[in-house]
C-alpha cells in the first residue's frame, strides 16, 4: 500500500499533543521510535533502509519538535509512549506497519505490540530488553569500569567516568545533553575507529530531560503471548543492552530471530550500516 502521507516532515495532533515525524523512502511502512527517553530521531536516520522501506522517524512526545505533556518533565512512562504510538498509527491510517525501536524505544514498541499485536506486521528491537530489573544498572556500571580501564589515561576514559558519575544529579536538558555527550565513547565498539561519527553525534545531540517509570521495565511474563514476528538486534560490545538481553528476548518470544553485530556497540545502524540494513530487509522480506 502507499503510505498515506507524503515525504518530508509532518505534525499531527494525537491525543491532544502535537506529534512530529519525518517520512523518507518508499516501500512497506516502518515506524521508528528513538531512545533515551528524550532523544529526537535524527541519530536514527537510515538511508540504506529508505531505499526499500517507507521510514517514519518519530520525535517521541516531549522530544524534539513534538509537543509536551501538561506534566512535563514528569509522566513519560513506557505505557504513555506506547499509548501515544498506537494512537498515532490509527491517526495516520497506516495498516500494520513494522515498528523499529532503539534502546528505550525498543521497550516502547514491544509494549505497543503486546497491547495490540494485530496492529503490527513485525517488530524490530534494536538494543532492547525484556527487563531492566535485577542488577541492570549494576551490570552497566561494571562495563563502564571495564571501558575506563581499557582506555585509561585518555580523554574518552575521563569523559565517560565523569558523565557516568554525574547521572544521578541530572535535572535539566543541559545536564542530560552534557552527560550523554560525555558517555558517547562507551556506546561504541571502538571509539577511536568511530571518532568522526562520534564527533558528529556529539555536535548534533540535544537531549530532553524526561521522567518516567519509577519501577524497572519488565514484560518477561507476557512475552509468550506475542506471536508477532520479531527481529532482535544487538551489538556485541553494547555496554548497556548487549547480547545477553537479546538472548533473553529471542528465547522467550514465540516467533523471534536474532542478528548480532560483532563490531558494534549500542549503535549498530551506524557502526555496521550495511549488515544492519541487510538484517532488517531480510526480515521484512521473510514476513511479507
Amino acid at each position: 500500500m502507499n503510505f498515506p502521507l507524503p515525504q518530508g516532515s509532518h505534525t499531527l495532533i494525537v491525543a491532544g499533543i502535537p506529534q512530529h515525524f519525518h517520512v523518507a523512502g518508499t516501500g512497506p511502512c516502518c515506524i521508528v521510535h528513538s531512545g533515551g527517553p528524550g532523544i529526537d530521531s535524527g541519530y536514527l536516520r537510515m538511508p540504506l533502509l529508505e531505499a526499500h522501506l517507507t521510514m517514519v522517524y518519530l520525535d517521541p512526545i516531549g522530544t524534539g519538535a513534538s509537543g509536551r505533556l501538561p506534566t512535563h518533565p514528569m509522566g513519560y512512562s513506557v505505557d504513555r509512549f506506547a499509548d501515544h504510538l498506537l494512537a498515532l498509527i490509527d491517526a495516520m491510517g497506516v495498516h500494520r506497519p513494522y515498528l523499529l525501536g532503539h534502546s528505550h524505544g525498543a521497550f516502547v514498541v514491544l509494549e505497543a505490540a503486546l497491547r495490540r499485536p494485530d496492529a503490527v506486521a513485525g517488530l524490530l528491537l534494536h538494543a532492547g530488553a525484556a527487563s531492566t530489573s535485577e542488577g541492570f544498572m549494576a551490570a552497566a556500571a561494571t562495563r563502564i569500569d571495564d571501558f575506563v580501564r581499557r582506555h585509561r589515561d585518555t580523554p574518552d576514559a575521563e569523559s565517560v567516568r565523569a558523565a557516568w558519575n554525574g547521572l544521578p544529579a541530572i535535572r535539566s536538558d543541559a545536564d542530560y545533553t552534557a552527560a550523554l555527550q560525555g558517555l558517547l565513547p562507551a556506546y561504541f565498539s571502538d571509539p577511536v575507529r568511530a571518532a568522526d561519527m562520534l564527533a558528529a553525534l556529539r555536535r548534533a545531540l540535544h537531549a530532553t530531560f524526561l521522567v518516567g517509570d519509577a519501577a524497572p521495565f519488565d514484560v518477561r511474563e507476557r512475552l509468550h503471548t506475542l506471536a508477532t514476528p520479531t527481529l532482535v538486534m544487538a551489538g556485541r560490545d553494547d555496554f548497556i543492552l548487549g547480547p545477553e538481553y537479546a538472548d533473553a528476548l529471542t528465547e522467550h518470544l514465540p516467533d523471534a530471530r536474532q542478528a548480532l553485530f560483532e563490531h558494534s556497540g549500542h549503535f549498530a545502524h551506524l557502526e555496521e550500516p550495511e549488515a544492519f540494513a541487510k538484517a532488517v530487509l531480510d526480515f521484512v522480506a521473510s514476513t511479507r
